[in-house]
C-alpha cells in the first residue's frame, strides 16, 4: 500500500491587514524601542486603536499526496498557492490545521531562498545541502552534476549577491533537483530562466518524477502542468475548489479565468507601482473581433514613479499556455518612451491573422531591462470566424492558430 508523502488537514492561514508589527532590526533599534516603550504605550491609550482586517489566504484546505506522485497546483494570482507552499516548506506556520510530511523536502520558491548573499555559489551549494540534511559526502558526490547543470562554473566562486536572477535560479534549481530529496516543491520561479534552461528544468523534473520522488509543481504554464502532473489541485480565493485528473482540473481553471475578466476589456490590478487597463477592439472600435480583420489594442497606464525607458508587450497564448504570437515594442518599434504619470498607448494590428477560437493574453510593462509588471492571462480574447481568404469558406480552428495568406497557382499539368 502506497503511503502518503504529504497530508494536509483543515489547513488555514490568516493575515491581519493594517496591523503592522514593529520589530527591532539592530541592537540600537532594540535599545531605542525599550526606552520609547512608555511613550508609545501612552500614545496607544490616548489615541483610537488602528483597525485591522482579517484576510484568509487559505481556508480549510484538505488533500493527500501519495509517495511518488507529481501534483500540479494551479490558480489565479492571489489564490493562495505560494502561501500553501511556504507552509509545506516550514517557512511559515499555519493559523489552523496541520500538515504531515514523510521525507526530506527541497523547496524552490523564490530566487535565492536558502542562499546567503555574501557566500559564493560553491559555499551556498554546501550550505543549502546541509539545510536539506545532506552529509558532506552526499554533497561531494553530487557537486559536479550540480555545477554542470547550472552552467555557472565560471562564477562558482563569486558571491551570490552578484548573480543575476537567471543565474540564481539556475543554481537554486540545480541544487534542489540533484540533492535527492524525497519531496521536491517548486513554485513559478522557472519563469526567470531562459527558454533553453526551462526545457532543461522540465526534463529534469520528468526524470525526478520518474524516479519515484514526490513533486509539487506550481505554474501558470498549463502545458507544463499537463505534461508533468498526473493530478492537479485548483485553488480559488484561498479555497480548494477542484482536485482530480490534470486535464479536468485545468479545464475548471480556464472556466474560472473566462468568468474573471471581460472579453478583450480588462482593468488590471495594481502591480509593481503600475495601474493599467487593456482594451482590444476591431478597427471601428467594436467588440466583435473577427479572424484576420484589423484590430486596435489600447493600453492606459498610470505609474507611481517615472519610467525612464518604457517598453510594453503582449503574449497571446492558447488554453495550455503555449505562446501563439507576441507583439513587443522592444522588437517592433524604435520609439523609447518616458512615462511620468499617465499615458495611453495604441497598437494597430492591421493583419490580425489569428484563426477563430479563444485566446489568453499576458500584458507586460518593462523599464529598460527590468520587468516592472506582468499580468498573466489578463485578457480573454474571443476571435470569431470570417471569410479571411475571400473564398466564401472559413478555415476551421483545428487547422491551426494562425492564418497565412499565400498565392496558389497551377504551374503545369499533363
Amino acid at each position: 500500500m502506497t503511503q502518503s508523502a504529504i497530508t494536509v488537514e483543515h489547513l488555514s492561514k490568516r493575515f491581519l491587514i493594517g496591523a503592522a508589527e514593529e520589530r527591532a532590526t539592530t541592537f540600537y533599534d532594540a535599545i531605542s524601542s525599550t526606552m520609547m516603550a512608555p511613550l508609545k504605550r501612552f500614545r496607544r491609550l490616548s489615541q483610537k486603536a488602528p483597525t485591522s482586517e482579517e484576510f484568509w489566504a487559505l481556508k480549510d484546505i484538505n488533500f493527500e499526496v501519495p509517495e511518488g506522485e507529481v501534483v500540479g497546483i494551479i490558480g489565479h494570482n492571489g489564490a493562495g498557492k505560494s502561501t500553501l507552499l511556504k507552509i509545506l516548506s516550514r517557512i511559515t506556520e499555519p493559523t489552523e490545521g496541520q500538515i504531515k510530511i514523510r521525507g526530506r523536502v527541497a523547496s524552490l520558491l523564490e530566487v535565492g531562498t536558502g542562499f546567503h548573499p555574501e557566500l559564493t555559489g560553491r559555499e551556498n551549494i554546501y550550505l543549502n545541502g546541509s539545510i536539506l540534511g545532506m552529509s558532506r559526502t552526499e554533497i561531494d558526490a553530487n557537486f559536479d552534476a550540480i555545477v554542470d547543470f547550472s552552467g555557472i562554473e565560471q562564477f562558482l566562486d563569486t558571491p551570490f549577491k552578484r548573480y543575476s536572477s537567471g543565474m540564481g535560479v539556475r543554481l537554486a534549481f540545480a541544487v534542489a533537483a540533484h540533492l535527492d530529496p524525497e519531496i521536491l516543491i517548486i513554485d513559478e520561479v522557472l519563469a526567470v530562466g531562459d527558454a533553453h534552461f526551462q526545457r532543461k528544468c522540465l526534463g529534469k523534473m520528468s526524470e525526478v518524477a520518474g524516479s519515484g520522488r514526490t513533486v509539487l509543481f506550481v505554474s501558470h504554464n498549463m502545458a507544463a502542468v499537463e505534461n508533468l502532473c498526473n493530478r492537479a489541485i485548483l485553488l480559488q480565493h484561498g479555497q480548494l475548489t477542484k482536485e482530480g485528473p490534470t486535464t479536468e482540473t485545468i479545464q475548471a481553471y480556464m472556466s474560472c479565468i473566462d468568468s474573471d475578466w471581460d472579453q478583450a476589456d480588462a482593468e488590471l490590478p495594481k502591480q509593481g507601482g503600475v495601474k493599467a487597463s487593456v482594451k482590444i477592439t476591431n478597427e471601428e472600435g467594436g467588440a466583435i473581433i473577427a479572424a484576420g480583420c484589423p484590430t486596435k489594442w489600447i493600453i492606459n497606464l498610470e505609474v507611481d514613479r517615472p519610467l525612464a525607458d518604457a517598453e510594453v508587450g503582449f503574449r497571446v497564448m492558447d488554453h495550455n499556455g503555449n505562446s501563439i504570437t507576441t507583439i513587443y515594442t522592444m522588437y517592433q518599434s524604435t520609439e523609447h518612451w518616458r512615462i511620468e504619470n499617465k499615458a495611453t498607448i495604441q497598437v494597430d494590428w492591421p493583419d490580425f491573422n489569428l484563426s477563430a477560437g479563444r485566446y489568453y493574453v499576458t500584458f507586460t510593462v518593462v523599464d529598460g531591462q527590468e520587468v516592472i509588471s506582468s499580468w498573466e492571462k489578463s485578457v480573454v480574447l474571443d476571435v470569431s470566424e470570417s471569410d479571411y481568404f475571400g473564398t466564401g469558406r472559413t478555415m476551421p480552428a483545428a487547422f491551426g492558430a494562425t492564418l497565412s495568406k499565400v498565392n496558389w497557382k497551377l504551374v503545369s499539368q499533363e
